[in-house]
């Protein structure tokens, strides 16, 4: 399958948030059965809780149908945007409730996605190769603070006191990161 299969399933997952944005009730459901496993493995990660989840998954996809017309297709991957989407809403759900903000790594390894299909296996297999190799190019600090805040979650303020640098600094170091991966990752 490889590119082209990618290629496809991000071109279709694009058109059903276009018709999302544009009030298609069948398009959301298209989007739902496309991406509930993924979206549904990165906030059990980070809620670490399975009931919550699944009430946080829903959440998510009621502010899909409310932002879909903010996707832009020239600035992400439909699946970034549906996982950042996923991510803040977990993280948001994790700090209201008073759990800890930092997770342990070994968390992700007990989350099943079985209903991933062929082509997004390979899609996220790619990817993942593509920014590790992005990330493996940073400098060690940007990496790390990287990693921590979009893997475990953690703000700007947590990273900085981790690593006892001034919250600017954090700040200038994921931002500089950032857009070293995206001139690595060829987005902008």
């Amino acid at each position: 399958m490889g590119k082209g299969a990618s290629d496809a399933a991000r071109t279709r997952l694009t058109a059903a948030l276009a018709r999302v944005a544009d009030g298609d009730r069948g398009a959301l459901r298209e989007v739902h059965d496309l991406t509930t496993a993924k979206l549904f493995g990165v906030i059990l990660r980070i809620s670490q809780d399975r009931e919550a989840a699944e009430d946080i998954l829903q959440d998510v996809y009621l502010k899909v149908w409310n932002r879909a017309g903010r996707f832009d297709a020239a600035r992400a991957s439909p699946v970034t945007w549906l996982c950042a989407i996923a991510r803040n809403t977990a993280i948001d759900w994790r700090r209201a409730s008073g759990g800890p903000a930092m997770l342990p790594q070994e968390a992700a390894a007990d989350i099943a996605d079985d209903g991933a299909l062929a082509f997004e296996l390979i899609e996220e297999g790619q990817e993942r190769a593509r920014i590790h190799a992005c990330l493996e190019a940073l400098e060690a600090k940007q990496r790390g603070a990287i990693r921590s805040a979009f893997f475990d979650g953690l703000t700007y303020a947590e990273l900085a006191t981790r690593m006892a640098v001034p919250l600017g600094t954090m700040k200038g170091w994921i931002r500089r990161g950032l857009s070293q991966l995206r001139g690595c990752l060829g987005d902008g």
